[in-house]
């Protein structure tokens, strides 16, 4: 693996966590992003399990994680007189370990910043496979020649999109979209239903959560304004506190709209172009996309350096490893939990929190999820 050339599009979560592992490995890596700068903020990420821990530990960064963590804050589900309803504990929502996805972003650039190459502000417009490489034109940038290419890029995935087929052959719509707007609400912590609709209050340094029914819409993914005003016309009308909150999303100065979807491959490899993270086994809210990330960061890298740089041996040991441990983001869908669709399904939604020991089965179903694969020391 000594100076294999690696491109590596998206510097969240998954393309600096297979960056950190692909240094130590000899590689040299570079990570493009379309984003001007590091993202900061969004919402709370986390781990559960020995498995996610023991990768965080392999990484050294476990105890940081602990350190940064703001641990899951329990949300008070209320009817539209302000009345408690029932309560979603932390740990349903937060796993064991809870930090806030900006914060671990900045954790995994900071231990690989050095050594690694980032490009921000630009991203890839073109991959052309050879024998022996892969040829990528970026926006910005000059050409270049990698020996593989990963797309670490997230659910819309650029380079799913160039080296497998556009995004509606692969990703499927679920029927909802959720919304992030860092809002002065006051106290947070409250969460409120209407059918077909939720709001999730945030605290002073947590964005407040929106989850809607929706058919699908078409939308400029980098207009601020065009998914505000959505997210504004999906809400009017409503009751709780939903007029003040409107008013005070009519004034963020960030608001980011997304669909709730879930991936669906055949395959995680084309040629010398691997995916991982969402753009391979995204399922939007599903709550195991950073930790399948960490996961699969690891067991990417590791395959390829067990098959000494063999890309096609390390990427068919990464599918054979990694995909029975990832169908748990081909199960479900979190927007008919978080927004019900009628006020009967609101009432039995409730209801499962009030039974502690159907929750504390639910919780223990995550664990399992979290935990089954054998994770090998490379």
């Amino acid at each position: 693996m000594q100076n294999m050339k690696v491109l590596i599009s998206g510097a969240s979560i998954a393309g600096p966590a297979l960056a950190y592992w692909l240094d130590r490995y000899g590689c040299d890596v570079t990570v493009v992003e379309k984003a001007p700068a590091l993202r900061t903020g969004g919402q709370a990420v986390d781990f559960k399990g020995v498995t996610h821990r023991t990768v965080l530990a392999r990484m050294g960064i476990l105890e940081e994680v602990r350190r940064r963590q703001t641990g899951g804050s329990d949300q008070v589900i209320v009817d539209a007189n302000g009345r408690r309803l029932a309560v979603m504990p932390g740990e349903f929502t937060g796993g064991e370990i809870e930090i806030p996805r900006g914060d671990l972003a900045a954790l995994l650039f900071e231990r690989t910043a050095h050594t690694c190459a980032y490009v921000f502000g630009d991203s890839i417009s073109s991959l052309t496979q050879t024998g022996d490489g892969v040829r990528v034109t970026f926006e910005r940038a000059a050409p270049r020649t990698f020996d593989l290419v990963v797309g670490a890029d997230g659910i819309h995935s650029n380079v799913r999109r160039l080296a497998f087929g556009p995004e509606e052959a692969y990703v499927r719509f679920l029927g909802h979209y959720y919304a992030l707007a860092q809002i002065d609400a006051g106290e947070g912590g409250q969460m409120y239903n209407e059918p077909g609709r939720m709001v999730a209050l945030g605290g002073p340094k947590a964005p407040s959560f929106f989850v809607f029914a929706s058919e699908p819409l078409d939308y400029d993914r980098y207009d601020v304004e065009q998914q505000r005003r959505i997210l504004l016309d999906a809400y009017r009308g409503g009751g709780w506190r939903i007029p003040e909150v409107l008013a005070r999303v009519a004034q963020a100065p960030d608001v980011y709209l997304d669909s709730i979807s879930r991936v669906e491959l055949d395959r995680y490899a084309e040629g010398r172009v691997v995916l991982l993270g969402d753009a391979a086994y995204g399922n939007t809210l599903g709550g195991f996309g950073t930790g399948l990330a960490v996961v699969g960061a690891y067991v990417l890298a590791g395959e390829l350096a067990a098959a000494r740089g063999d890309h096609r041996a390390g990427f068919a040991g990464y599918e054979s490893a990694f995909r029975g441990y990832a169908k748990v983001a081909r199960q479900g869908s979190a927007g008919p939990f978080l927004a019900p669709g009628t006020r009967a399904r609101i009432t039995m939604r409730n209801w499962v929190f009030k039974r502690r020991l159907l929750l504390r089965g639910m919780l223990r179903m995550t664990d399992r999820f979290a935990t089954d694969i054998e994770l090998k020391d490379y």
